[in-house]
């Protein structure tokens, strides 16, 4: 997949993973790779930026498998700066696949 999409879209699918439950980087790497291929390095310094930005905050939970995970909880800022995307993506989604109808041919 073209690189500048991901890029597009990476930080609306953090924001809305993060919307239905609080999340561990990783398992955010994970859950995203599920989907669309990324490279786990390309998601961490999202996160530092989207916290810095209070889009969201952190805490350590102790984990049974190892060392304490430190998760992420959006806030309403992010909350709401989730819904904005949303619909810019929608509408943006929506005028692309217009003009793919348009421009191309049917064979």
């Amino acid at each position: 997949m073209n690189i500048q999409f991901k890029k597009g879209v990476l930080e609306l699918c953090v924001l809305a993973l993060l919307d239905k439950q609080d999340r561990y980087g990783y398992e955010l790497v994970q859950k995203i790779s599920d989907r669309i291929a990324i490279s786990e390095g390309s998601v961490y310094p999202l996160l530092r930026r989207l916290k810095k930005e209070e889009y969201f905050t952190t805490y350590l939970q102790e984990s049974k498998e190892g060392p304490s995970r430190k998760y992420y909880r959006l806030t309403e800022k992010g909350r709401g700066y989730l819904h904005q995307l949303i619909e810019e993506w929608q509408q943006f989604s929506i005028g692309v696949t217009e003009l793919i109808k348009e421009g191309v041919r049917d064979e």
